[in-house]
């Protein structure tokens, strides 16, 4: 499991460039994979939504403009990532972790993270926290890296922990940063190991939708 302190200290350090790194590293691909997410969430027509690891708010922002009726609230617990989150427009954030997050139980219809559940120290209790602050019949969207199958999975691994670091390291100036992220991903279950988590944590009704290949892997859960 990853270790709390190094990851907050990792995404302090990388704060002011996250955005555009991001958006360069997957050539853009991650502003498709959240309107995706966002679609998805659009139909439910929630009233009460929390992303939690929102980090500098970007699935939180695309689904406070998309619904206009939900009331959007954005924790993490790096402080300088909130920061860029809320001067990009993201009216309502909370600096907490998400393993003991500071609201009732069955306060929100959605409960949302985005490439950030595989950066917490104890992915199941950070699962049953964010059960616990969901309403009954309410709904968990996760939104992650993954590996692909078949023949991209080389190439991609290769991409992932030879080029990937360099790349971001000379965006970022901060190399270490990135090379941690192969390796989280790598340790972080995913498709039907990931549901299966999900349902020993208890939600019901999971499933999983890999996209651009396999790259990412939206998983859904109902409490």
């Amino acid at each position: 499991m990853p270790d709390a302190v190094y990851v907050r200290d990792a995404f302090a350090r990388i704060a002011d460039r996250y955005v555009l790194t991001n958006h360069v590293l997957s050539c853009g691909a991650d502003l498709w994979w959240r309107r995706v997410v966002t679609s998805r969430i659009k139909k439910w027509q929630p009233r009460y939504l929390l992303d939690v690891a929102s980090g500098t708010g970007d699935l939180a922002l695309e689904i406070q403009d998309e619904c206009p009726d939900c009331e959007v609230i954005a924790s993490d617990f790096c402080a300088e990532m909130l920061a860029h989150a809320s001067s990009r427009g993201l009216a309502k954030t909370i600096v907490a972790d998400a393993l003991a997050l500071p609201f009732e139980t069955d306060s929100f219809d959605v409960c949302t993270v985005a490439f950030g559940l595989r950066n917490m120290s104890d992915y199941e209790a950070a699962l049953r926290e964010m059960l616990r602050v969901l309403k009954p019949d309410g709904r968990l969207v996760i939104l992650d890296f993954s590996l692909p199958e078949g023949i991209l999975r080389k190439p991609y691994r290769f991409y992932l922990h030879k080029i990937l670091p360099h790349f971001a390291g000379w965006l970022t100036g901060e190399r270490d940063a990135y090379e941690y992220l192969g390796g989280s991903i790598e340790q972080f279950p995913a498709g039907s190991a990931m549901t299966g988590l999900l349902e020993k944590c208890g939600f019901r009704e999971t499933n999983f939708d890999p996209l651009t290949l396999g790259v990412v892997t939206i998983y859904e859960g109902t409490k």
